[in-house]
């Protein structure tokens, strides 16, 4: 399927979000232009958010709707080095969209919690991951969790662009991001079933447009 053919079996399946399509298909292209231009996806959230968080990595850091074999050249470089493990990777490897999800790595969050400041857990990495042209992406059901403000104020010090999935209010985030995707929903658990089938489009959309196979 095309992205454009995404796009509208996500459509149809939730109508709801048809009031989002603008900003979907403008998260679509922000990510799709980063990804062209070797840059990077920091995807940050609490509780649920943090889940959603992880599971956006694993949808674009490996096969999603797609196999994505290696690259020809890089499968020859691979067998050049050790032909049989080269074979071996050559057919384990998949194409992958870089993207790191910011409350997976506990050594480093507690360690900076316990010294430094807990609300600037998110924002410490991105300073140390970030990148300008990279961008950050903040999952919030009510847009005003602290510790993701100070990783987009962060984040816009970088030189990233800030992306921000939310509710209808889009809280304290909305007017720190450049692109807010705000689902038509108040309570934090519709919220959060209308963020899924959002990011896994995205995720398809974005596979599409970078691998064949």
């Amino acid at each position: 399927m095309t992205a454009n053919q995404i796009l509208s079996d996500l459509l149809g399946r939730y109508p709801a979000l048809a009031a989002c399509r603008t900003e979907i298909e403008a998260a679509h292209a922000l990510l799709r232009d980063t990804f062209s231009a070797d840059g990077k996806l920091l995807i940050a959230g609490n509780g649920g958010s943090a889940s959603d968080a992880n599971h956006i990595v694993g949808e674009l850091m490996k096969g999603f709707l797609k196999k994505r074999p290696v690259a020809h050249e890089f499968a020859k470089r691979l067998e050049k080095n050790d032909p049989v493990r080269g074979e071996k990777l050559k057919n384990s490897l998949q194409g992958a969209l870089p993207a790191i999800a910011l409350s997976v790595h506990g050594s480093l969050l507690t360690a900076f919690m316990n010294d430094a400041d807990p609300d600037a857990v998110f924002a410490q990495q991105v300073y140390g991951y970030g990148k300008k042209g990279d961008v950050l992406l903040c999952i919030s059901t009510s847009g005003n969790s602290e510790n993701l403000v100070l990783a987009a104020l962060t984040a816009a010090a970088k030189e990233m662009r800030v992306l921000l999935l939310t509710g209808e209010s889009g809280g304290r985030l909305a007017p720190l991001s450049d692109l807010a995707i705000r689902v038509p929903a108040t309570d934090t658990h519709v919220i959060q079933e209308l963020h899924l089938p959002i990011y896994h489009a995205l995720c398809g959309m974005l596979e599409s447009d970078f691998f064949e196979v």
